[in-house]
């Protein structure tokens, strides 16, 4: 039988941003399989108490559950109190809803930039000199494919995400020889609650029915498919392992081959 790819994660320790449900959650239990300690955070109890039973229940492996709103400075501290020195960063954040721009006032757009810009970058400078001191560090931000194909309605979350991947872009390199990563994943449809929260929506919007709706989404999806969350974990593992030392400040789309280009 051939033996599993050891990720030689073994012992180290993770944040991971938002991970109560969704991709986060399917990340912090890809990390806590490959022996993983992980801190996971989520603003509702239930479900991030259900979420951390079902970790250690599964994989053995020690989970801390912070309640917490990660977009603040109070939040961040809870997280960081946590987990002083995580050898893995993984920053996630629910993303602004879809709106006509033309709606969005100072406020909203400042709260966006907050939750998918501003908050990631000041975890990674909370953590990044610690990481480079011990020679060991991944980061990984799951932002979205519209940071390459736009979505009118989404201009806020695709901006706030976009600004992030470029001011990160140059501070990867810096950090790369002290084998710390700072890597993006760029989702695209997957079967997660804002999903179908999306599908509604646009149904709503549209006067259609939701089966339309999400037929027509898949059409647009070469794979024919939405993605598996739980695929997506053990890409972020992958991103995380001692093998991905040589991948530095890259954009990895994974949306079933929806996003179109050669390069």
């Amino acid at each position: 039988m051939m033996k599993g790819l050891d990720l030689g994660l073994e012992g180290r320790r993770a944040i991971v941003c938002a991970s109560s449900k969704g991709l986060g959650r399917a990340c912090a239990l890809a990390l806590a399989e490959a022996g993983v300690s992980v801190v996971i955070n989520g603003r509702d109890h239930n479900a991030l108490e259900a979420t951390a039973r079902d970790i250690r229940d599964s994989t053995g492996a020690v989970v801390t559950a912070v309640e917490a709103d990660v977009s603040t400075p109070e939040g961040q501290q809870a997280l960081l109190s946590a987990c002083p020195s995580p050898d893995i960063l993984v920053n996630n954040n629910g993303g602004p809803s879809y709106r006509d721009f033309r709606e969005l006032d100072r406020a909203t757009i400042t709260r966006g930039l907050e939750k998918n810009m501003i908050t990631p970058i000041e975890l990674i400078k909370a953590v990044i000199d610690g990481m480079v001191e011990r020679r060991f560090g991944r980061i990984v931000n799951i932002t979205s494919a519209t940071v390459y194909a736009p979505v009118a309605g989404l201009d806020l979350s695709s901006g706030a995400r976009a600004g992030l991947t470029a001011f990160l872009a140059g501070v990867a390199r810096t950090v790369a020889a002290h084998n710390v990563t700072i890597n993006q994943i760029l989702p695209g449809i997957f079967a997660t609650n804002r999903m179908t929260e999306s599908i509604a929506v646009a149904a709503k919007n549209q006067q259609r029915d939701r089966s339309e709706v999400e037929q027509q989404r898949l059409m647009g999806i070469p794979a024919r498919r939405f993605g598996n969350p739980d695929e997506f974990g053990r890409i972020c593992a992958f991103l995380c392992s001692a093998h991905a030392s040589y991948i530095v400040g890259q954009n990895i789309v994974v949306d079933g081959g929806a996003y179109q280009s050669c390069f």
